[in-house]
């Protein structure tokens, strides 16, 4: 072993405990293999993409390479949006590859297939970048763990603020799939429950260019919100068109119900500036965060977006839980996802429910007016904090079969 390699293995030894009489015999298949089947090329690429890979390669790095004395692999897929081809990419890594946990996963029509897949599989699966709260709901695995976001602590947060400073007229423009009906749906519930009224929505295809139509439409509704309910390209060109068709001089808010630092950017502060929504992690948020956004950006070439962020602490919370299990089997390592407190550079104790959910506090985000920004990517001022407790939804109102009483 060259002294790179010794100084790599050192460092992982006080993060990961590793011993190194563990047998390599307790990993199946003589290797880990971890999979990162997310949207490369389309409407999520900037938010999710080969940086949510470089973060787990990251994790991976953090351990040496490997755990229990047996290799660390990471592989990546391209889903294309498309649930046939992402459930075509996860049997193929499940039933041939061998990969032993697939994350990512960053279409909820996908998510919820590959979830139904892993239940099959007895593997175990880790939704990053998908929002539908079905996959802790209705269609809940004992298998799962959904990492960062959903889509009710995605909408609770700008919902609540701005209900609070007397909007209380929404419209929703909705991306119509999963992830966009579960948004709306989810956004609705809140704003109902908070004395809000929803005053119109319209569906529009995902990654449609031209939102003239249901702009005008929301316009002329009486709304004092135009909800966004959609992500990547379609949030961004959404807040672009509110401000070239005058919605935004007209005084109408625009809420991101999703959105991403990547999102910010390409909107530009002139127009996204006083825009709140909710995240669990912004880069610059302190000395854990920057020094993490460091390293990311060396390999990546930008700061990571919180899905990025996550895909680190998902696999690194989850090569902890292999570690300490003595074995890569799907149930004791499910076991121990569970009883390990979830503990990086983005979350403090946090835990994953009997439904799947991982609760972690949430942070309300408002965009920057420009002359608040003194770098390309200094977008955001990080405001309350709600804790984990809050921003999720309560475990015994999803229906999830496993923790009905």
């Amino acid at each position: 072993m060259n002294r790179r390699s010794l100084l790599t293995s050192a460092a992982a030894l006080p993060l990961f405990h590793i011993l190194p009489g563990r047998a390599q015999g307790a990993i199946s298949d003589g290797v880990v293999k971890i999979g990162v089947l997310n949207d490369m090329t389309g409407v999520f690429s900037d938010q999710q993409g080969m940086g949510e890979a470089v973060a787990a390669r990251l994790a991976v790095e953090d351990v040496g390479g490997r755990v229990l004395g047996a290799p660390v692999e990471v592989v990546h897929g391209d889903l294309l949006n498309r649930a046939d081809i992402g459930m075509g990419i996860a049997r193929r890594w499940f039933d041939q590859e061998k990969v032993d946990i697939i994350t990512g996963l960053g279409n909820s029509a996908v998510a919820l297939a590959v979830q139904n897949l892993s239940r099959e599989r007895q593997k175990i699966n880790i939704p990053v970048s998908a929002g539908t709260t079905d996959l802790t709901g209705k269609d809940c695995s004992p298998y799962t763990a959904h990492w960062v976001y959903d889509n009710y602590s995605a909408a609770k947060g700008p919902v609540t603020a701005l209900v609070r400073g007397g909007k209380r007229k929404w419209y929703f423009v909705v991306s119509d799939y999963a992830f966009g009906h579960s948004l709306e749906a989810n956004a609705s519930e809140i704003l109902k429950s908070l004395g809000g009224e929803v005053v119109g929505s319209a569906r529009a295809p995902l990654g449609e260019t031209d939102y003239s139509s249901y702009l005008v439409r929301a316009a002329s509704s009486g709304a004092q919100v135009v909800g966004i309910c959609a992500g990547g390209g379609d949030m961004i060109n959404i807040a672009k068109q509110m401000g070239e068709f005058g919605l935004l001089r007209r005084g109408i808010q625009p809420a991101a119900l999703n959105c991403s630092l990547t999102n910010i950017r390409s909107i530009g502060l002139e127009t996204g500036q006083g825009m709140v929504y909710a995240e669990s992690y912004y880069w610059d948020q302190n000395e854990q965060t920057r020094a993490f956004s460091t390293r990311f950006t060396r390999a990546h070439g930008r700061p990571p977006t919180a899905f990025q962020a996550s895909s680190y602490g998902a696999v690194a919370h989850y090569l902890k839980a292999v570690q300490a299990a003595g074995t890569d089997a799907t149930v004791p390592v499910m076991a121990k996802m569970r009883e390990i407190p979830i503990n990086d550079f983005m979350t403090v104790n946090g835990s994953i429910r009997a439904d799947g959910r991982v609760i972690r506090d949430v942070y309300l985000m408002e965009v920057k007016a420009p002359r608040e920004s003194r770098s390309e990517w200094d977008l955001l001022k990080v405001g309350q904090a709600i804790a984990g407790a809050d921003a999720f939804r309560p475990m015994d109102q999803g229906g999830c079969p496993l923790v009905r009483g």
